[in-house]
Order: C-alpha cells, then structure tokens, then sequence
C-alpha cells in the first residue's frame, strides 16, 4: 500500500495520470470503437508521457527526475530557453539567492565534467561599487598540480595532511542517507576530507571510507551522557576509528549562532537514537550553550582532553565570530595555558544548509571575511598564529571564493552547499520541510531514493578535482606558487566610483606579536584585547 501511495502522490501526479488516461483509453477504445478518431491521438500521448514517466524514474542522471517523473521536464525544458529570452522573461546569471544561477551552474557543470566556460564577456558591472578582482602578474608561474593543494593540520604521528577544499559540517538526519553516502564515496575518491555535523558519526559516514571530521556539538551526540552531558569513555571509543581524522568542538555556526535546536520526539527514529546516543520518545535537545567548559581556560582543556582520548589526533573548534573580546580571551588563555588547538573553522554568518530563525539568519553572527579577518589578526597579534591552522566556511564554492579567503588567512576551506549542488540540490529551500525534491535534505526514503550514489559521488569528486585545478590557475595567473602565497594585496575592491582599494587596506593586519608590545588600544584589536580575560568569557572593564 506505501508503493500505491507514494505512487499516487502529488510528486507523481503527472506520471499517474498519464498512466490512467492510458488505461482508460485503451478501455474505451476496446468497447466503443466507433470513437476510435478521437481516443486513438489520446491514447498516443499518454502513451508517450507513460513511457517518459518509466525513463524518467529508472534513469539516475537526474534526482528531480526520479521524484517527478513527466512533470519535472518542465524544468529542464525551461533550462534549455536560449539565453536571450531568459535573460527577458525568466532568472538572469547573476540572479536567484542564496546563490545566484552562474554560481549553481559552475558547480553543476564541474560535477558533471561539462564545459565551464562563459561567452561573450563579464556580466558584472566592473565599475560599481563593492566590484573586486584579482590582479594578475606579467609572469605567470606554472600552475600547481591538484595533488599539491594541500595543508598539514597537527603534530607528530597523528598529524593530518588535508585537501584546501573539504565538505563542511552536515549531519546524517539534515541529509538523507544517500546524500551522505555520496558525500563521502566521493570525499574517499577524491582525497579530501568529509565534516560530519553534530549529528554523530552514522553507517552512513563510514560506509565508503572517505575520510571524516567528527564534530562534536553541545549535544555531545555519539558520546552522550545519560543525563545529556559529555561521555568520555564513548568519545574515546568512537574517536579510535581510523576513518575519523580529526576532532572539533562546535561552538555555533554561521546561521544561527547563539542558538540551540531540538529534534522533536516524533523524529527521533530507531536509527537516530542509536547513532546520537539518545532515547526514543523523548525531544533530542542541542543546548545553546555547552556544559563541559564555562571559561576560556576551560574550554581548553576540554580541546586538550579531546586530543588525548583520540589518541593523539588534530584537536579544535569552530565557531561564527561574536562578541571580538571572547575570541581575543580565548587567544589569552592559550598564552596562559601554553595549550594551542591544532586548528580553529572560522563559520561566516552567511552560511547554512538548515534551519533557522529569519532574525538569526539575517541579523545575528559576523561574515566571514569580517570573522576571518579577525581571528587571523588576533591570533598575529598574540604571536601564536603560526601554531595552527585557520579553516573558513561560508558561501564558499567557487577557486575565486577560496583564493579570497586564504589571501585574508585561511589556510584550507569548507563548503556545504557546494557539494549539495554537486550531489543534485536545486536551491528549493525546503530543507527544513523534509520534501527536499531532490532528495537530498530530506528523511523521506522514498525521496531519498532518487539520488543515486555511485555517479553522485563521481559529481562530488569531480567538482572538487575542477575546482582545485581553477584554483590553482588562478594562484598561477598572480604569479604565485601556491595558495599559500595569497595576501590581501593581491586583491583589488571598487569602494566608489572612482576609487580602488586593495583588501589589505580594508582588512587592517596585525604584526606578528603586536599586541603583546605596543599596539594601539583604540583600535578594534586594541580595544578587544583590553576587555578580554583568560578567566571569563564576559567583558571586562
């Protein structure tokens, strides 16, 4: 009864009535022949909308397809309107938000190996304000092979050698299953690394082997107490995994920063249970704030006893830039502590792949580049920058989005959404509604069906290879030999129409120590570091 169901479904209305008309006819024309002038072109095409409806749910190039069968060519149909009268009547490229339509098809276009290039000129307006560029050198180097783009993360034995493009944080339960599988068969083919949210560590992670980053958030999912606190013993158990390559600590997250969330009773499956570590029948709860540390010694130690019960593995934190003295008395404690996380994710208030509340996600939380900025400064600042590893996420999906962010102190990047679109998001946004169309975010097994994991993970692997391979051209066209080499001089911003600013002149840089000698305390790095402590998250003075 399922199968009937789902099959005469809103998502399969067309294919069924199609199917129906086809039925039907063929009756009518059997018993009432002598309308046959009129049945038989009516038999045809529900003939033909039948059979496109049968093609269109075996075939696996297209999930949309696979969930809308017959009605889901109106899209593409739409797809194929010559430019030109999209560009009057429907989406321009530089159209659609979060992400406008030339950006989703870079990485549909990557993902699927089909040509990435643009004709006939730029369609930015060059000369309007906030317009950036990277300037490019009269002597060119060769550029890097993909294999170079890489970042060491940690110390010693366990230390992690990872990719500058990675999958962000995205938990089984956001996803469906397999948009987590595919995520992470195509992490494992291409040699980079798969986040895998707070939402613990499923079968579905570990299925392909694809390397993984387990995020701990202040749920502690996959080491839970009972009463909802941290689990040592079951951190450690967990952790010991090979497949897991490094450990982080979720502060907050670009879109709702500040906020906790609960997974409501009715949700929380046999499966979710078991992999979160929490009881069935009762609401999963992500507390706004965390219960292992309330100081920024604290919250230390606690990344110090990650490290240790993971057997030595690249221990750290992510969190959206808030309150500036916060993170400047987390730089305090580590001077007084003499202990440093092996990396920090900076998370970008423009990014986000689930829900949240519109004032959080508009209003709350800083930008990337600002947060970046910023952290990069304050850890310059105190000397101890060079001690470890700065990741960026937010809004990053394209070489010129990664070569911006390494230039204002990233060392490697994240994206999320990027690698939705690679496995088949169509920026729907109904990722909090579970009737994702595409079966990507979504728990609907029959939804989730339509994403087929073998030739998604080849799109994931692909728009990551092709993506690297621009960057690297792009570091090339600068005249630089690696990624690494980018600084905020290298990149130019219209601030008015009639003048040009490079972004080491709007993002002001810190020398190494700085704030350690003479600095200047009126300035915002001044003034963060006067009001922070070691000992209290709150504002002194």
């Amino acid at each position: 009864m399922s199968v009937l169901r789902t099959f005469f479904s809103l998502r399969y209305a067309a294919f069924s009535g199609a199917l129906g008309v086809l039925i039907c006819t063929s009756v009518l024309a059997l018993i009432l022949p002598q309308f046959g002038g009129v049945i038989w072109p009516i038999w045809g095409v529900a003939l033909m909308l039948s059979l496109l409806g049968i093609y269109d749910v075996a075939q696996k190039r297209h999930a949309i397809l696979r969930n809308y069968p017959v009605a889901a060519n109106l899209r593409f149909l739409l797809e194929s309107i010559r430019p030109e009268m999209r560009q009057y009547f429907f989406e321009g490229e530089k159209d659609g938000a979060p992400f406008p339509r030339d950006k989703r098809a870079i990485v549909y276009q990557r993902a699927k190996k089909e040509l990435d290039k643009r004709p006939f000129g730029t369609m930015y307006d060059v000369y309007a304000p906030q317009f950036e560029w990277l300037h490019h050198s009269i002597a060119p180097k060769p550029a890097a092979p993909v294999s170079d783009l890489r970042v060491t993360i940690g110390q010693g034995a366990r230390a992690y050698s990872a990719s500058l493009l990675n999958i962000s944080a995205m938990s089984y339960g956001a996803l469906s299953a397999n948009a987590i599988r595919s995520l992470n068969k195509g992490a494992r083919a291409g040699g980079f690394f798969h986040d895998t949210g707070e939402g613990g560590v499923s079968p579905h992670h570990r299925e392909f082997g694809g390397d993984l980053v387990w995020e701990l958030g202040s749920g502690y999912f996959g080491a839970r107490a009972a009463d909802g606190g941290f689990d040592a013993a079951r951190f450690a158990d967990v952790a010991a995994d090979e497949q897991i390559k490094m450990v982080e600590l979720k502060l907050s997250q670009g879109a709702k920063p500040g906020h906790g969330g609960v997974l409501p009773a009715a949700k929380v499956s046999a499966e979710i249970a078991a992999i979160r570590g929490v009881p069935m029948g009762v609401d999963c709860v992500s507390p706004a704030q965390h219960s292992v540390f309330s100081t920024p010694i604290e919250l230390l130690h606690f990344i110090a006893k990650m490290r240790d019960l993971s057997g030595g593995k690249p221990a750290g934190f992510k969190l959206c830039i808030g309150h500036r003295w916060e993170f400047m008395a987390i730089c305090k404690a580590m001077l007084d502590t003499g202990i440093t996380p092996d990396f920090i994710v900076i998370d970008g208030k423009e990014g986000g792949t689930g829900a949240a509340p519109l004032e959080f996600m508009d209003h709350v939380g800083t930008p990337l580049r600002d947060g970046l900025n910023f952290a990069h400064n304050a850890l310059r600042g105190v000397g101890l920058r060079e001690k470890l590893r700065l990741g960026a996420s937010g809004k990053i999906t394209s070489a010129f989005d990664m070569a911006r962010v390494m230039a204002l102190g990233a060392d490697w990047c994240n994206s999320a959404r990027g690698f939705m679109f690679a496995v088949g998001c169509i920026q729907a946004q109904s990722c909090h509604t579970g009737t994702c169309p595409t079966g990507v975010a979504t728990q609907d097994p029959a939804r989730g069906r339509a994403i087929d994991v073998p030739s998604k993970a080849d799109r994931v692997a692909s728009y990551h290879r092709y993506t690297l391979i621009a960057l690297s051209e792009l570091v090339a066209a600068a005249g630089l030999p690696h990624p690494r080499d980018l600084r905020g001089a290298h990149f130019l911003q219209r601030s008015a129409a009639d003048q040009v600013v490079g972004l080491d002149q709007i993002y002001p840089q810190l020398r190494s120590g700085e704030l350690l000698s003479d600095h200047d305390p009126s300035s915002v790095f001044g003034v963060a570091f006067a009001a922070a402590s070691a000992h209290s998250f709150a504002r002194q003075g």
